[in-house]
Protein backbone atom coordinates (compact mmCIF):
# COMPACT_ATOMS: atom_id res chain seq x y z
CA UNK A 1 0.00 0.00 0.00
CA UNK A 2 3.14 2.49 0.77
CA UNK A 3 4.56 1.96 -2.28
CA UNK A 4 1.38 2.16 -4.65
CA UNK A 5 -0.12 5.48 -3.03
CA UNK A 6 3.66 6.76 -3.51
CA UNK A 7 3.19 6.42 -6.79
CA UNK A 8 -0.02 7.42 -7.37
CA UNK A 9 1.14 10.76 -6.16
CA UNK A 10 4.14 11.16 -8.07
CA UNK A 11 1.98 10.30 -11.39
CA UNK A 12 -0.41 13.00 -9.92
CA UNK A 13 2.47 15.55 -9.14
CA UNK A 14 3.64 14.92 -12.43
CA UNK A 15 0.30 14.97 -14.44
CA UNK A 16 -1.06 18.67 -12.41
CA UNK A 17 2.42 19.68 -13.40
CA UNK A 18 2.05 19.18 -17.45
CA UNK A 19 -1.53 20.79 -17.08
CA UNK A 20 0.19 24.08 -15.48
CA UNK A 21 2.89 24.10 -17.89
CA UNK A 22 0.11 23.89 -20.72
CA UNK A 23 -1.89 26.75 -18.84
CA UNK A 24 1.41 29.06 -18.90
CA UNK A 25 1.83 27.97 -22.35
CA UNK A 26 -1.86 28.97 -23.10
CA UNK A 27 -1.26 32.23 -21.47
CA UNK A 28 -3.89 31.49 -19.00
CA UNK A 29 -1.32 31.84 -15.68
CA UNK A 30 -0.40 35.36 -15.93
CA UNK A 31 2.03 35.36 -13.10
CA UNK A 32 4.90 32.42 -14.49
CA UNK A 33 6.28 32.65 -17.49
CA UNK A 34 7.71 29.48 -19.38
CA UNK A 35 10.98 29.66 -17.95
CA UNK A 36 9.43 28.42 -14.59
CA UNK A 37 8.28 25.19 -16.48
CA UNK A 38 11.71 23.23 -15.70
CA UNK A 39 11.34 24.02 -11.93
CA UNK A 40 7.55 23.18 -11.55
CA UNK A 41 7.99 19.47 -13.85
CA UNK A 42 11.47 18.99 -11.73
CA UNK A 43 9.59 19.98 -7.65
CA UNK A 44 6.91 17.27 -9.07
CA UNK A 45 9.41 14.62 -9.84
CA UNK A 46 11.17 15.16 -6.62
CA UNK A 47 7.49 14.01 -4.68
CA UNK A 48 8.71 10.94 -2.47
CA UNK A 49 7.43 9.67 0.87
CA UNK A 50 11.57 8.83 1.56
CA UNK A 51 13.02 11.39 3.91
CA UNK A 52 16.21 9.45 4.35
CA UNK A 53 19.03 11.96 3.12
CA UNK A 54 21.99 10.30 4.48
CA UNK A 55 23.44 8.23 7.62
CA UNK A 56 23.66 10.43 10.74
CA UNK A 57 27.01 8.98 12.52
CA UNK A 58 26.10 10.04 15.96
CA UNK A 59 22.54 9.74 15.98
CA UNK A 60 21.70 7.03 13.95
CA UNK A 61 24.51 5.13 16.11
CA UNK A 62 21.68 2.57 17.48
CA UNK A 63 20.39 1.46 14.02
CA UNK A 64 23.94 1.20 13.46
CA UNK A 65 24.27 -1.17 16.17
CA UNK A 66 21.23 -3.46 15.11
CA UNK A 67 22.44 -3.60 11.85
CA UNK A 68 25.70 -5.44 13.05
CA UNK A 69 23.92 -7.47 15.43
CA UNK A 70 20.87 -8.44 12.98
CA UNK A 71 21.71 -11.86 11.74
CA UNK A 72 21.19 -11.98 7.83
CA UNK A 73 19.12 -13.94 5.78
CA UNK A 74 21.32 -16.32 3.73
CA UNK A 75 20.66 -19.53 1.64
CA UNK A 76 23.14 -22.85 2.85
CA UNK A 77 24.18 -25.14 0.78
CA UNK A 78 24.77 -28.60 1.27
CA UNK A 79 28.33 -28.88 1.19
CA UNK A 80 30.63 -27.64 4.57
CA UNK A 81 33.21 -25.98 2.85
CA UNK A 82 30.78 -23.70 0.61
CA UNK A 83 29.18 -22.92 3.93
CA UNK A 84 32.27 -22.15 5.65
CA UNK A 85 33.91 -19.76 2.67
CA UNK A 86 30.25 -18.02 2.81
CA UNK A 87 29.97 -17.59 6.25
CA UNK A 88 26.85 -19.66 6.31
CA UNK A 89 25.26 -19.34 2.76
CA UNK A 90 25.17 -16.49 0.34
CA UNK A 91 22.97 -13.73 0.77
CA UNK A 92 20.54 -11.70 -1.12
CA UNK A 93 20.91 -9.08 -3.91
CA UNK A 94 24.32 -10.75 -5.04
CA UNK A 95 25.70 -12.36 -7.93
CA UNK A 96 27.21 -15.89 -7.58
CA UNK A 97 30.16 -17.34 -10.58
CA UNK A 98 31.52 -20.34 -11.25
CA UNK A 99 34.38 -20.58 -13.61
CA UNK A 100 35.03 -23.73 -15.11
CA UNK A 101 35.93 -25.04 -18.20
CA UNK A 102 33.71 -26.96 -20.67
CA UNK A 103 32.50 -30.52 -19.78
CA UNK A 104 34.06 -29.84 -16.21
CA UNK A 105 30.84 -29.40 -14.62
CA UNK A 106 29.31 -25.84 -14.29
CA UNK A 107 25.58 -26.89 -15.12
CA UNK A 108 26.38 -30.01 -12.83
CA UNK A 109 27.50 -27.35 -9.69
CA UNK A 110 23.59 -24.88 -10.40
CA UNK A 111 21.60 -28.37 -11.25
CA UNK A 112 22.91 -29.67 -7.63
CA UNK A 113 21.92 -26.95 -6.10
CA UNK A 114 18.95 -26.06 -7.47
CA UNK A 115 17.90 -29.58 -6.07
CA UNK A 116 19.51 -28.96 -2.98
CA UNK A 117 17.83 -25.31 -2.31
CA UNK A 118 14.33 -26.93 -3.61
CA UNK A 119 14.56 -29.71 -0.88
CA UNK A 120 15.18 -26.73 1.68
CA UNK A 121 11.78 -25.55 0.87
CA UNK A 122 13.17 -22.52 -1.42
CA UNK A 123 11.15 -21.44 -4.26
CA UNK A 124 14.00 -21.77 -7.52
CA UNK A 125 14.18 -20.63 -10.49
CA UNK A 126 16.39 -22.02 -13.09
CA UNK A 127 16.54 -20.09 -16.55
CA UNK A 128 18.78 -22.50 -19.40
CA UNK A 129 20.50 -20.65 -22.47
CA UNK A 130 22.13 -24.05 -22.94
CA UNK A 131 20.36 -26.78 -22.61
CA UNK A 132 16.44 -27.92 -23.20
CA UNK A 133 14.14 -27.94 -20.41
CA UNK A 134 13.49 -31.35 -19.75
CA UNK A 135 17.49 -31.86 -19.81
CA UNK A 136 17.91 -29.86 -16.91
CA UNK A 137 14.94 -31.50 -15.20
CA UNK A 138 16.23 -34.94 -16.00
CA UNK A 139 19.10 -33.96 -14.42
CA UNK A 140 17.48 -33.28 -11.15
CA UNK A 141 15.51 -36.18 -11.46
CA UNK A 142 18.76 -38.11 -10.75
CA UNK A 143 19.62 -36.12 -8.25
CA UNK A 144 16.85 -36.00 -5.98
CA UNK A 145 15.39 -39.69 -6.72
CA UNK A 146 19.61 -40.88 -6.62
CA UNK A 147 19.37 -43.23 -9.59
CA UNK A 148 21.48 -42.79 -12.56
CA UNK A 149 20.25 -40.71 -15.70
CA UNK A 150 20.47 -44.51 -17.45
CA UNK A 151 18.34 -45.54 -14.98
CA UNK A 152 16.02 -42.40 -15.26
CA UNK A 153 14.99 -43.99 -18.65
CA UNK A 154 13.85 -47.63 -17.66
CA UNK A 155 11.90 -46.91 -14.82
CA UNK A 156 8.87 -48.01 -14.24
CA UNK A 157 6.28 -45.44 -14.69
CA UNK A 158 4.16 -46.30 -10.83
CA UNK A 159 8.06 -45.94 -9.47
CA UNK A 160 8.38 -42.86 -10.82
CA UNK A 161 5.13 -41.27 -9.57
CA UNK A 162 5.86 -43.07 -6.19
CA UNK A 163 9.70 -41.01 -6.09
CA UNK A 164 7.50 -37.80 -7.13
CA UNK A 165 4.96 -38.52 -4.10
CA UNK A 166 7.69 -38.59 -1.87
CA UNK A 167 9.88 -35.53 -3.07
CA UNK A 168 6.52 -33.46 -2.90
CA UNK A 169 5.79 -34.47 0.78
CA UNK A 170 9.25 -33.74 1.79
CA UNK A 171 9.83 -30.19 0.12
CA UNK A 172 6.95 -26.97 0.16
CA UNK A 173 9.16 -25.96 -2.46
CA UNK A 174 8.86 -25.08 -5.90
CA UNK A 175 11.40 -25.73 -9.24
CA UNK A 176 10.39 -24.15 -12.43
CA UNK A 177 12.76 -24.69 -15.21
CA UNK A 178 12.54 -22.11 -17.89
CA UNK A 179 14.22 -22.13 -21.80
CA UNK A 180 15.34 -19.28 -23.90
CA UNK A 181 16.95 -19.53 -27.30
CA UNK A 182 20.58 -18.94 -27.02
CA UNK A 183 21.62 -15.36 -27.07
CA UNK A 184 18.01 -13.87 -27.32
CA UNK A 185 17.32 -13.33 -24.02
CA UNK A 186 18.55 -10.62 -21.53
CA UNK A 187 17.30 -9.37 -17.74
CA UNK A 188 14.28 -7.40 -19.18
CA UNK A 189 13.06 -10.80 -20.41
CA UNK A 190 14.26 -12.38 -16.89
CA UNK A 191 12.41 -9.87 -15.27
CA UNK A 192 9.18 -10.11 -17.09
CA UNK A 193 9.51 -14.00 -16.61
CA UNK A 194 9.39 -13.22 -12.66
CA UNK A 195 6.84 -10.53 -12.82
CA UNK A 196 4.37 -12.81 -15.06
CA UNK A 197 5.35 -16.26 -12.67
CA UNK A 198 4.50 -13.69 -9.86
CA UNK A 199 0.99 -13.19 -11.68
CA UNK A 200 0.17 -16.18 -13.33
CA UNK A 201 1.27 -18.73 -10.49
CA UNK A 202 1.73 -16.38 -7.54
CA UNK A 203 5.40 -17.84 -7.49
CA UNK A 204 8.09 -15.76 -6.28
CA UNK A 205 11.73 -17.13 -6.21
CA UNK A 206 13.96 -17.01 -2.88
CA UNK A 207 16.77 -17.65 -5.38
CA UNK A 208 17.50 -17.65 -9.27
CA UNK A 209 20.01 -19.97 -11.54
CA UNK A 210 21.23 -18.75 -15.42
CA UNK A 211 22.61 -21.09 -17.02
CA UNK A 212 24.87 -19.35 -18.26
CA UNK A 213 25.45 -15.76 -18.67
CA UNK A 214 27.90 -15.33 -21.35
CA UNK A 215 25.37 -16.80 -23.76
CA UNK A 216 22.45 -14.13 -22.02
CA UNK A 217 22.20 -10.80 -24.07
CA UNK A 218 22.44 -7.79 -22.85
CA UNK A 219 19.54 -5.22 -22.73
CA UNK A 220 21.37 -2.18 -23.18
CA UNK A 221 23.91 -2.97 -26.03
CA UNK A 222 23.53 -4.92 -28.85
CA UNK A 223 26.07 -7.25 -30.13
CA UNK A 224 28.32 -5.56 -33.34
CA UNK A 225 31.17 -2.91 -32.51
CA UNK A 226 30.95 -2.96 -29.06
CA UNK A 227 34.12 -5.21 -27.42
CA UNK A 228 33.28 -7.99 -25.45
CA UNK A 229 34.58 -6.85 -22.18
CA UNK A 230 32.27 -4.20 -21.90
CA UNK A 231 29.14 -6.76 -23.16
CA UNK A 232 30.04 -9.53 -20.43
CA UNK A 233 30.30 -6.65 -17.93
CA UNK A 234 26.77 -5.24 -19.21
CA UNK A 235 25.11 -8.50 -18.88
CA UNK A 236 26.87 -9.47 -15.27
CA UNK A 237 25.73 -5.64 -14.35
CA UNK A 238 22.01 -6.00 -15.17
CA UNK A 239 21.69 -9.69 -13.31
CA UNK A 240 23.05 -8.17 -10.39
CA UNK A 241 20.69 -5.47 -10.66
CA UNK A 242 18.10 -7.86 -11.26
CA UNK A 243 19.05 -9.67 -8.27
CA UNK A 244 18.67 -6.50 -6.03
CA UNK A 245 15.63 -5.87 -7.45
CA UNK A 246 13.64 -8.38 -6.74
CA UNK A 247 15.78 -9.23 -3.15
CA UNK A 248 17.07 -12.54 -3.78
CA UNK A 249 20.52 -14.30 -4.70
CA UNK A 250 21.66 -15.34 -8.77
CA UNK A 251 23.90 -17.53 -9.62
CA UNK A 252 25.27 -18.30 -12.92
CA UNK A 253 28.74 -19.62 -14.72
CA UNK A 254 31.33 -18.50 -17.41
CA UNK A 255 33.75 -20.56 -19.19
CA UNK A 256 37.62 -20.52 -19.38
CA UNK A 257 39.58 -18.96 -21.59
CA UNK A 258 42.06 -21.78 -23.85
CA UNK A 259 44.79 -21.40 -21.04
CA UNK A 260 42.64 -21.52 -18.17
CA UNK A 261 41.38 -24.75 -19.56
CA UNK A 262 44.13 -27.49 -19.27
CA UNK A 263 45.57 -25.17 -16.18
CA UNK A 264 45.51 -26.88 -12.67
CA UNK A 265 45.50 -23.82 -11.02
CA UNK A 266 43.07 -20.85 -12.38
CA UNK A 267 43.32 -17.83 -11.57
CA UNK A 268 40.78 -14.41 -12.62
CA UNK A 269 42.84 -13.88 -15.41
CA UNK A 270 41.50 -17.08 -16.93
CA UNK A 271 38.41 -15.91 -17.00
CA UNK A 272 36.94 -15.61 -20.83
CA UNK A 273 35.76 -12.35 -22.96
CA UNK A 274 35.62 -10.01 -20.15
CA UNK A 275 37.45 -9.33 -16.91
CA UNK A 276 34.78 -7.05 -15.98
CA UNK A 277 32.54 -10.20 -14.91
CA UNK A 278 34.73 -10.65 -11.93
CA UNK A 279 34.91 -6.93 -11.02
CA UNK A 280 30.88 -7.09 -10.66
CA UNK A 281 30.66 -10.23 -9.15
CA UNK A 282 30.43 -10.97 -5.15
CA UNK A 283 31.54 -14.45 -5.09
CA UNK A 284 33.33 -16.01 -7.71
CA UNK A 285 34.80 -19.43 -7.94
CA UNK A 286 36.67 -22.21 -10.00
CA UNK A 287 35.75 -25.57 -10.53
CA UNK A 288 38.76 -27.83 -11.29
CA UNK A 289 38.92 -31.11 -13.04
CA UNK A 290 41.73 -33.38 -14.37
CA UNK A 291 41.93 -37.19 -14.76
CA UNK A 292 43.51 -37.90 -11.43
CA UNK A 293 40.60 -36.31 -9.96
CA UNK A 294 37.57 -37.89 -12.36
CA UNK A 295 39.77 -41.26 -11.61
CA UNK A 296 38.62 -40.67 -7.85
CA UNK A 297 35.23 -39.18 -8.48
CA UNK A 298 36.35 -35.63 -7.09
CA UNK A 299 36.70 -31.64 -8.34
CA UNK A 300 38.76 -29.36 -7.02
CA UNK A 301 37.62 -25.68 -5.97
CA UNK A 302 39.24 -22.23 -5.38
CA UNK A 303 38.26 -19.11 -4.31
CA UNK A 304 38.51 -16.36 -6.67
CA UNK A 305 36.92 -14.01 -5.43
CA UNK A 306 34.45 -13.13 -1.92
CA UNK A 307 32.60 -10.20 -0.50
CA UNK A 308 31.18 -12.75 2.36
CA UNK A 309 34.33 -13.68 3.93
CA UNK A 310 38.45 -13.83 3.39
CA UNK A 311 39.13 -15.55 0.54
CA UNK A 312 42.90 -16.33 1.97
CA UNK A 313 41.18 -18.55 4.24
CA UNK A 314 39.96 -22.44 2.79
CA UNK A 315 41.61 -20.71 -0.34
CA UNK A 316 41.03 -24.29 -2.45
CA UNK A 317 39.36 -27.53 -1.04
CA UNK A 318 37.75 -30.64 -2.38
CA UNK A 319 34.30 -32.11 -3.51
CA UNK A 320 32.90 -35.59 -4.29
CA UNK A 321 31.22 -35.61 -7.13
CA UNK A 322 28.80 -38.33 -8.99
CA UNK A 323 28.44 -37.40 -12.41
CA UNK A 324 26.00 -40.68 -12.72
CA UNK A 325 23.44 -39.25 -10.70
CA UNK A 326 24.45 -35.69 -10.97
CA UNK A 327 25.24 -34.87 -7.29
CA UNK A 328 28.15 -33.44 -5.63
CA UNK A 329 28.86 -34.50 -1.79
CA UNK A 330 31.31 -33.77 1.31
CA UNK A 331 34.60 -35.95 1.24
CA UNK A 332 36.44 -36.77 4.12
CA UNK A 333 38.92 -34.66 5.94
CA UNK A 334 41.78 -36.87 4.48
CA UNK A 335 40.90 -36.28 0.96
CA UNK A 336 41.88 -32.22 2.10
CA UNK A 337 45.60 -32.59 1.42
CA UNK A 338 45.82 -29.70 -1.01
CA UNK A 339 49.02 -27.51 -0.84
CA UNK A 340 49.11 -23.95 0.44
CA UNK A 341 45.26 -24.52 0.70
CA UNK A 342 45.15 -22.20 4.28
CA UNK A 343 42.57 -24.71 5.65
CA UNK A 344 40.69 -23.75 8.60
CA UNK A 345 39.13 -26.27 11.23
CA UNK A 346 35.30 -25.82 11.62
CA UNK A 347 34.61 -23.78 14.84
CA UNK A 348 31.51 -22.66 16.60
CA UNK A 349 31.28 -18.68 15.78
CA UNK A 350 29.33 -18.03 18.98
CA UNK A 351 30.88 -15.60 21.55
CA UNK A 352 29.54 -15.00 25.07
CA UNK A 353 28.81 -11.90 26.40
CA UNK A 354 31.26 -12.28 28.98
CA UNK A 355 34.15 -13.00 26.15
CA UNK A 356 32.99 -10.11 23.82
CA UNK A 357 33.27 -7.76 27.25
CA UNK A 358 36.34 -9.26 27.71
CA UNK A 359 37.53 -8.96 24.07
CA UNK A 360 36.64 -4.86 23.48
CA UNK A 361 36.76 -4.20 27.70
CA UNK A 362 40.07 -1.94 26.25
CA UNK A 363 38.86 -0.89 22.85
CA UNK A 364 40.77 3.03 23.25
CA UNK A 365 36.83 4.77 22.92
Amino acid sequence: MFDTTEKFCKDRAVHNAVLDGIKILDGKDKQKTPEAIPSILAEALAVSFDNHVGHDYIEDADARFEYYHRKEKRFKFDLNYFNRITKGGVPSKTLNIALAGTGVGKSLFMCHCASSFLTQGKNVLYITLEMAEERIAERIDANLMDVTIDDLHTMPKDLYDNKMKKLNSKTSGHLIIKEYPTASAHSGHFRALLNELSLKKTFKPDIVFVDYLNICASSRFKGGNISSYFYIKAIAEELRGLAVEFDLPIFSATQTTRSGFVSTDIGLEDTSESFGLPATADFMFALMSNEELEALGQMKVKQLKNRYNDPSMNRAFIIGVDRAKMRLYDVENNAQNIVESNQTEETEDYVTPEQAYDKFSDFKL
